[in-house]
């Protein structure tokens, strides 16, 4: 009996085994009558197709020619990341901004200088007057009028301040390096916003010909269908499956090319311009690279080259300058002054001269006023030491954002590794399952879900690619090394 069994459950295996053998030979016959289901889309490394060929190196949409796509593409002008960058340095609004604030800055050192230098100043008087005739209200100096015409020069020079005048001069001068190191900071901002915006558009047109692909093999596989429903070779619920996986796959395109668009109109909007442009953009940076080993070194460089924590430091040692000068309000201030001229017109009778000149030093000693020169002193101490710890405050924030961005580019290279590996084995399933709907061993079920795998698997290897790229240049800009 045992012997028995065994030869039935062979012969049940070697009949399961001829099974499918036979039913592809039977419908091999019908099959050869029709064209056979498209392959899997092939890997899209959309990266490296892009930067070798552009966008028009994939399939084009079902129902538009290659010729007509490819002539299209080539009248739109070219774009490279550094190009994008450039250009947005040399056209955002906000990078001129911070720049003429800089040199606004350097004036601002000329006039807090001045106090150092001498003031000259030319007068020229004539007067026509009831002679000898009295000013009799409003005036407490000599108010005797006289006809004359007279001219002279005034010149004062300060002495010393004890320091307060100096160190206006360096807290200007510190004012204006911290407002050099903003703009430089502005344009690492403009450059992260350009890169940003560029992966975005770079992702959506390789996203965009991921779902043309898509709509393209699923028409091919709903004619296909169709055929054979009409020739009563699949039934009605294959050819509404077929319906179904078209109608997403043109959402899926719809969306796609809205993305695009909108992607494409804040690069432009980033770099500067007023008008729509559609760029064929170009990865310059083709290459997957892993992130650097280690992060403390990263957190030591953005230290050191941060420009933003730069214009933070020249901002706390302009406050302590400043909070000095404003302590020596406490101090004298000495000055001295001249006067010269001539007078060739005048009544004789009350000039003995026509020449005048003098010279004299001038001691000014606050005494009181209301404890205002204390209070202030006190505020600019106070807002120096905000200054330090505001500026320790980023030193902790640029340390956590390196590492977090590190840790960022880490992760974002390991998916690079795993959804190419998933892309690969979604694209065998896709080519299995279209084989096994062909021999009809599965239904349109299983189809429809290996294309929905292979699509998704597709997708997600591009946003990997490109957020790899981003989260490289996010890792840039934390360290300070994106111009």
């Amino acid at each position: 009996m045992k012997n028995h069994a065994n030869a039935i459950l062979c012969m049940t295996a070697f009949i399961a085994l001829l099974a499918p053998i036979g039913a592809s030979n039977a419908f091999a016959q019908t099959a050869s009558a029709r064209p056979s289901l498209p392959d899997a889309p092939p890997s899209l490394l959309i990266a490296q197709a892009i930067a070798q060929a552009g966008p028009t190196s994939m399939p084009a949409p079902a129902g538009q020619s290659t010729s007509a796509s490819s002539s299209s593409s080539s009248s739109q002008p070219t774009l490279t990341r550094n190009e994008a960058e450039q250009m947005a340095i040399k056209n955002n609004p906000q990078v001129s901004v911070s720049h003429l604030l800089a040199l606004a800055q350097h004036q601002v050192v000329r006039e807090t200088r001045s106090a150092e230098l001498p003031t000259a100043v030319v007068n020229a008087t004539a007067m026509d007057a009831a002679l000898a005739t009295r000013i009799s209200a409003g005036a407490l100096t000599a108010s005797r009028l006289f006809s004359h015409a007279g001219a002279g020069a005034d010149v004062s020079q300060l002495i010393t301040d004890f320091g307060r005048t100096s160190n206006l001069v360096a807290y200007s001068k510190l004012q204006e390096k911290a407002q050099n190191a903003s703009a430089l900071a502005t344009d690492e901002d403009i450059v992260i916003a350009t890169d940003q915006a560029f992966y975005n558009a770079l992702q959506a047109q390789a996203l965009l010909q991921v779902a043309t692909q898509n709509v393209a093999t699923r028409t091919t596989t709903d004619t296909q269908v169709s055929e054979m429903t009409k020739n009563k070779l699949k039934s009605i619920l294959d050819l509404s499956f077929a319906d179904v996986n078209l109608s997403q796959a043109k959402l899926l395109l719809l969306d796609a090319q809205n993305n695009a668009d909108s992607s494409m109109a804040a690069l432009d909007d980033v770099l500067g311009l007023d008008h729509q442009v559609i760029y064929r953009l170009i990865d310059d940076d083709s290459s997957t690279q892993p992130p650097p080993p280690d992060a403390d070194q990263l957190v030591q460089i953005g230290l050191q080259q941060r420009p933003d924590l730069q214009a933070l430091g020249f901002n706390q040692q302009a406050a302590i300058k400043y909070s000095h000068a404003q302590r020596d309000q406490l101090f004298p201030t000495i000055n001295a002054s001249g006067t010269v001229g001539s007078v060739p017109v005048r009544p004789d009778q009350y000039y003995t001269s026509n020449w005048w000149g003098a010279v004299g030093v001038n001691v000014q000693i606050p005494v009181f006023n209301g404890f205002l020169y204390t209070a202030q002193a006190k505020e600019a101490n106070l807002r120096a030491q905000a200054a330090k710890e505001q500026t320790r405050n980023l030193r902790d924030q640029i340390t956590r954002d390196v590492r977090t961005a590190w840790l960022a580019a880490n992760t974002a290279y390991q998916r690079v590794t795993v959804s190419a590996e998933l892309l690969k084995e979604a694209d065998l399933a896709l080519k299995l399952a279209a084989t096994r709907y062909q021999m009809g061993l599965s239904s349109i079920v299983e189809l429809s879900q290996a294309q929905y795998q292979q699509t998704d698997a597709a997708i997600g290897n591009t946003n990997a690619l490109y957020q790899y790229r981003l989260a490289l240049a996010t890792l840039n800009y934390q360290i300070g090394t994106n111009p």
